[in-house]
């Protein structure tokens, strides 16, 4: 059972009790990243997709003022969601714990996942949703735009259990079932990172698939302090235990240059 963090509500705004069949929740993950978080709520408000609902956990930043900036947002920019929320966590608890937290207070069947310091198209989620409806798969993916301190596309590619096993090329920026994210637990903090790997791992075990859809919707920012950079890339041989620990059938290779961003 998953264990939701002690948190505090710190703004909330609903314009409609009786969410729109077609809502989409979308959970940003906050910490540290005052700097950003305008960018990527500005990238969600623009987008095509009208019935959305703003979820965004700060998770107990300590070194700018993320959730104060975050509020000033989302207080003059309400009326474009049929819901906004921002929740921060009494004390810093990890990404994977954010994450949870916005699962855990979505309205919507599906939720959108990003952090603070990425952004998105403004068709990104009507596509995504488009795809999932289609397909009836538990989450769809697109294609990445790198930007910032490196530029170019991402590693995307078709959903294969197989290819997972030898590691991850599926970033967390996706749509998500509520009801496969609860079935396989949420998502699990990992020292280090990886959590977004270890997720579809998951996936994999409790039969769920997820589909991708061959567009560059999203976009993922490299600089000085994201985690790709900093703890993943100094974590490797922990990450590596942790991961075939939890998941024997993996088959991971040394790490490599690309993985140290």
């Amino acid at each position: 059972m998953m264990r939701i963090p002690p948190a505090e509500i710190l703004f909330e705004s609903t314009r409609d009790d009786a969410p729109d069949p077609s809502l989409v929740t979308v959970a940003v993950s906050l910490y540290n990243y005052a700097q950003f978080v305008p960018q990527c709520l500005a990238s969600i408000a623009a987008q095509r997709h009208k019935a959305l609902e703003l979820i965004v956990v700060d998770d107990a930043s300590a070194v700018d003022d993320s959730a104060a900036v975050a509020r000033d947002w989302m207080e003059a920019q309400h009326e474009r969601f049929t819901r906004v929320c921002l929740i921060r966590h009494r004390r810093n608890q990890g990404l994977a714990e954010a994450r949870n937290t916005a699962f855990s207070q979505a309205r919507a069947s599906h939720v959108f996942v990003i952090d603070a310091d990425n952004e998105i198209y403004p068709r990104a989620i009507g596509r995504l949703q488009q795809a999932a409806n289609d397909s009836g798969a538990a989450a769809t993916y697109s294609q990445l735009e790198v930007y910032g301190n490196r530029r170019g596309i991402g590693l995307a590619d078709v959903w294969q259990p197989n290819r997972l096993r030898h590691g991850n090329y599926i970033d967390a920026m996706a749509l998500v079932s509520r009801q496969a994210w609860s079935d396989v637990g949420g998502y699990t903090h990992l020292e280090g990172g990886w959590e977004d790997y270890d997720f579809w791992c998951k996936f994999i075990e409790h039969g769920y698939e997820a589909l991708f859809v061959p567009e560059i919707l999203c976009r993922y920012r490299v600089h000085s302090t994201s985690m790709l950079r900093t703890e993943t890339s100094t974590s490797y041989e922990a990450l590596f235990s942790q991961m075939t620990f939890r998941h024997p059938w993996l088959r991971l290779a040394p790490i490599t240059e690309e993985w140290k961003g």
